[in-house]
């Protein structure tokens, strides 16, 4: 019986989980498919999914190709839909078995659209083709080839232009740079975003400056974590500064913004930085009391290799080693994304620093989840983030290094916490600084 169309549905088993987690590499194995048999190719739309899956769909003019993945079962479940005669969808079965490293594999095969039951229109209506018009057409192939960082109940898509430019999993994490279209460059670890470079100068101004500007002659500061390189870019801008320790557990996140993240990571070898790679739990551990004037946690999310960095213990010895009037800023999650862990957060440096030593800040980072960050400013002495804020020289060191983000209208307006934040770590509803 003649059909319009075959329609082969398939599934591959006891696939590598790498390879079915691998959107870029998923991509190519449905493009050489569909070229293998000898379809044309108007358009391909992959989306990996964090923490691991990958869906997308090859459009071609003789119908298309789909695809979804399960890494942790090593399955992936394809449909493969022809029309007209010249394309075998066998021939894309087995150009994706071998692409996926499949152990096995199972396919059925249907006929779409039974001629012999499908009425006939002699006269066509204006603008309409036939099957074969429509391929003898030469279209132009566009690419969507997407990132998604997804957990339960959110999700952030940014579309890159198709191929990993830095892959490697490390001793602890999976490290990767994508080249995105709305925000250029971006650094991921297991699927999370670290940085991008459209976006990075929020972070790393307000993560650096805001303490910086405030402690009258910080001349020793300590970094754990901030592998790309930006924290410590930001904080020797100001001359005074006389050694910046930074201590990154994974020496690939290194070598990858390096390779890739040249700007963000372009004081990596500057004289004043000591760069260690090593736990920075241990190395605060270690270190001698009242040594640093400014601590800074440029931590991942509490997960993987950045669990340890939001455990009291760890926050305890950073106010030890902390000078009489230093000060620890970290990142402390977003109020909207991961409210339990912030607030945990607050209570935890409260019983260390004290309960009016503990102050939260709010940024704008649109690749983060939810947008909204927040950053915490906790101090060992009697600092404020406010009111010890000499707003001349804020102004000055704005204009000097022409910042994108900080100045010190923005440093002020930071600490104005809407009500949700400042209920959900704990504040009454004065702001910062009055009596």
């Amino acid at each position: 019986m003649s059909t319009l169309g075959r329609h082969i549905v398939v599934e591959y088993y006891d696939c590598p989980a790498e390879v079915l987690d691998d959107v870029v590499r998923i991509e190519k194995g449905m493009e050489q498919a569909a070229l293998t048999a000898g379809a044309t190719i108007i358009n391909s739309s992959f989306h990996h999914f964090s923490p691991y899956g990958v869906s997308g769909v090859i459009v071609i003019q003789e119908s298309h190709l789909a695809i979804h993945t399960w890494p942790e079962y090593g399955y992936a479940a394809v449909d493969i839909f022809t029309c007209g005669e010249p394309v075998d969808p066998w021939v894309c079965y087995q150009v994706l078995k071998e692409a996926l490293e499949a152990g096995n594999g199972s396919a059925m095969e249907l006929g779409r659209g039974q001629v012999q039951l499908l009425p006939h229109t002699p006269k066509q209506p204006l603008h309409a083709s036939t099957i074969d018009d429509r391929i003898k057409e030469d279209p132009q192939y566009k690419r969507n080839i997407w990132f998604t960082e997804r957990d339960d109940a959110i999700a952030l898509s940014l579309r890159h232009k198709g191929d990993v430019l830095f892959r490697e999993q490390s001793e602890l994490q999976r490290v990767e740079v994508y080249d995105t279209y709305a925000y250029g460059k971006m650094l991921t670890l297991d699927g999370m975003v670290m940085t991008t470079e459209v976006d990075e100068y929020v972070y790393h101004e307000m993560i650096t400056h805001v303490p910086m500007l405030v402690h009258p002659d910080p001349k020793r500061v300590l970094v754990i974590g901030g592998g790309d390189g930006g924290a410590v870019r930001e904080i020797l801008r100001h001359p005074g500064v006389e050694e910046v320790v930074m201590v990154e557990i994974d020496e690939v996140v290194i070598r990858a913004s390096r390779e890739h993240l040249p700007e963000i990571a372009s004081a990596l070898d500057h004289p004043k930085l000591s760069l260690k790679v090593e736990d920075g739990i241990q190395y605060v551990t270690n270190a001698p009391e009242n040594s640093f004037d400014l601590v800074i946690v440029d931590s991942t999310d509490p997960v993987g290799p950045g669990e340890g960095l939001f455990s009291e213990t760890f926050y305890m010895d950073v106010h030890r080693i902390l000078k009489s009037d230093g000060i620890q800023v970290t990142q402390s999650e977003s109020p909207r994304f991961n409210t339990k862990v912030m607030r945990e957060i607050y209570d935890c440096y409260r019983r260390i620093f004290g309960q009016d030593k503990v102050f939260c800040y709010l940024i704008n980072v649109p690749t983060y989840p939810s947008g909204t960050w927040s950053l915490s400013f906790s101090v060992k002495g009697d600092l404020h983030p406010l009111n010890n804020l000499d707003e001349n020289r804020a102004a000055e060191f704005t204009q000097e290094h022409k910042l994108r983000y900080y100045n010190d209208q923005v440093h002020r307006a930071a600490f104005a916490l809407p009500g949700f934040v400042q209920q959900l770590i704990g504040l009454d509803q004065r702001p910062y600084g009055s009596d």
